[in-house]
């Protein structure tokens, strides 16, 4: 009886993962500097591998104390609700650094890019395009998100698995789209400040695409396991608040970079 759990919070067993995974995103990040400072890439690979290896062992640990431990209790989950807010709040501000320098240079050009916006010498992308086509995907995908997240509270394991194919479906679909968009840019990252803004706000932001998809992904494989109820799916509502802000950022991505910015 010593042993019985007398109140609703999770007392965490010390793990290594945290300090494991900061030292392999400080490893990624030196291997990502040095890289685009010259041509070897290892170092930058060796950091992705590792990252994702502690990613995945201790977002395996967090699911056994979700699904076999039963230590999400409610008030455990309002807490991650928190810490999910916060998370996608600090992601709000990351974005905001690449538009306040895209504003910068584009609503007060300087000699350097010959006083107009875009620079004479750059051919920007048609926004009716791939751009377009890109936002109907993202936006078909936020749909498809909320059905299966809908699906799931009434109880219907057939539509929330359903939802969640076409959502990861469109995700790659619009990440193909991106590298065939890239592929055909008559700019490159070191031409211009232009094409250096251009690919850090839409390569960012790409990114995040993808990792959302990878989220979605193991919900959905997770959803087929059965570990996902109409009362305990935090971990899904999570990928899908998550993939909503992906959403709304392409949508100003769209608008002041590819509409505006034209």
């Amino acid at each position: 009886m010593s042993a019985e759990k007398k109140h609703d919070y999770h007392l965490v067993d010390p793990s290594p993962w945290p300090i494991y995974v900061s030292f392999s995103c400080l490893v990624l990040a030196i291997g990502a500097v040095y890289y685009m400072h010259s041509d070897v890439s290892w170092g930058m690979y060796l950091g992705l591998a590792l990252l994702i290896y502690g990613a995945y062992m201790w977002f395996r640990d967090v699911v056994i104390e979700a699904e076999h431990q039963g230590h999400h209790t409610p008030v455990v989950q309002i807490h991650h609700r928190y810490g999910m807010t916060l998370f996608i709040a600090s992601e709000v501000m990351f974005f905001v650094a690449w538009f306040w320098a895209y504003f910068d240079a584009s609503l007060f050009p300087n000699d350097f890019v010959g006083n107009v916006w875009p620079p004479k010498d750059i051919v920007t992308f048609d926004p009716w395009d791939i751009p377009l086509i890109n936002t109907l995907v993202l936006l078909l995908s936020g749909t498809t998100v909320t059905w299966s997240h809908h699906s799931l509270l009434e109880g219907d394991r057939k539509g929330f698995i359903q939802g969640l194919v076409l959502t990861v479906i469109l995700g790659a679909f619009f990440t193909a789209l991106q590298a065939y968009e890239y592929h055909h840019a008559t700019f490159a990252f070191s031409d211009h400040i232009y094409g250096s803004v251009f690919y850090m706000a839409t390569g960012f932001h790409g990114f995040h695409v993808i990792v959302g998809t990878i989220f979605l992904a193991v919900c959905l494989w997770r959803g087929k396991l059965g570990h996902f109820t109409k009362d305990h799916h935090f971990g899904f509502e999570a990928a899908a608040w998550y993939w909503h802000f992906v959403d709304v950022v392409w949508l100003f991505l769209f608008a002041a970079i590819y509409i505006w910015g034209s």
